[in-house]
Formats: C-alpha cells, sequence, structure tokens
C-alpha cells in the first residue's frame, strides 16, 4: 500500500505546528520554559503568545517537509518486491 505524498504531509504538518502551538501554550499557564529549546532550532521563537503562533508556522513548515520526505522514502521502500 503506498502512502498519498500530499496527504501525508499536510497532516504530518499540521500535527507537529498544533503540537508546538498547544506545548507553548500550556508552557504559558504554567512554571517553566521547557519548550525553550525550540528557540535553538527555530529563528524567532519564544515562550510566548506572539512566539506560539510563530512556533506554528514553523511547525507547519517542518511537519510538511518531514511528512513529505518520509512518504516519499516509505513509498519507495514499500515498491520493493
Amino acid at each position: 500500500m503506498k502512502l498519498n505524498i500530499k496527504g501525508f504531509a499536510v497532516a504530518a504538518g499540521i500535527i507537529w505546528g498544533v503540537a508546538v502551538l498547544l506545548v507553548t501554550l500550556v508552557s504559558l499557564w504554567h512554571i517553566g520554559n521547557h519548550p525553550g529549546i525550540f528557540s535553538h532550532v527555530y529563528i524567532g521563537y519564544d515562550v510566548s503568545l506572539l512566539g506560539s503562533i510563530i512556533g506554528l508556522v514553523y511547525g507547519l513548515a517542518t511537519g510538511l517537509v518531514a511528512g513529505a520526505c518520509f512518504a516519499w522514502l516509505y513509498n519507495r521502500v514499500a515498491d520493493r518486491p
């Protein structure tokens, strides 16, 4: 069975983007700066309300790329007899 590359990429992007957004928002309401590690990867990200939106955008983009790469690689390996 082959994966739809575009569909898998969009799903992975949405999941990762929303996950970064929710982790940041939960971190705002609780004490701690644990998702601050994202600031080393995502330029402009910070544990703040604006940072959660920036993380959402970066998460969508990186999830799209990672999901597309994973689905493409899966399809290449799944085609082998």
